[in-house]
C-alpha cells in the first residue's frame, strides 16, 4: 500500500475564493451560506466587505465547493444574486467554518 497525499492536498481538493455581488447584506446571507457550508463539510469563512457584497473562501472535496458555489448564485430566499466573482485560493485545511466580522 502507498500513501496517500498529505491532507490538505488530496487531488481531489478545492479551495476557492467568492465575491457575490447584488443583494446579498441584510437578508442572513452570511449565516445561511455558514449554515449550507457546513452541511457540504466545507472549511473557511465568510463576511460582509464595506462595499456592499460579501466574501467568503470555501475549500473540501471538488465536487462540495462546486455544489456550494451554484447554491450562492441562488442564496437564501430574500437574497437578490447578481453575480458571483471567483478565483482560486489556497486550501486552509480542515478548520471548519466561520463568520468573521466586516472588513
Amino acid at each position: 500500500m502507498t500513501a496517500g497525499p498529505p491532507s490538505g492536498s488530496a487531488p481531489d481538493r478545492k479551495a476557492v475564493r467568492a465575491r457575490i455581488i447584488g443583494r446579498v447584506q441584510g437578508v442572513w446571507y452570511r449565516g445561511w451560506t455558514v449554515e449550507t457550508a457546513t452541511g457540504l463539510g466545507l472549511s473557511g469563512w465568510v463576511r460582509n466587505r464595506s462595499d456592499g457584497t460579501v466574501e467568503a473562501l470555501f475549500a473540501g472535496p471538488a465536487d462540495a465547493v462546486d455544489r456550494m458555489l451554484a447554491a450562492c448564485r441562488r442564496g437564501p430566499g430574500a437574497a437578490v444574486v447578481r453575480d458571483v466573482v471567483t478565483e482560486p485560493a489556497q486550501d486552509v485545511g480542515a478548520t471548519g467554518f466561520e463568520q468573521r466580522p466586516t472588513l
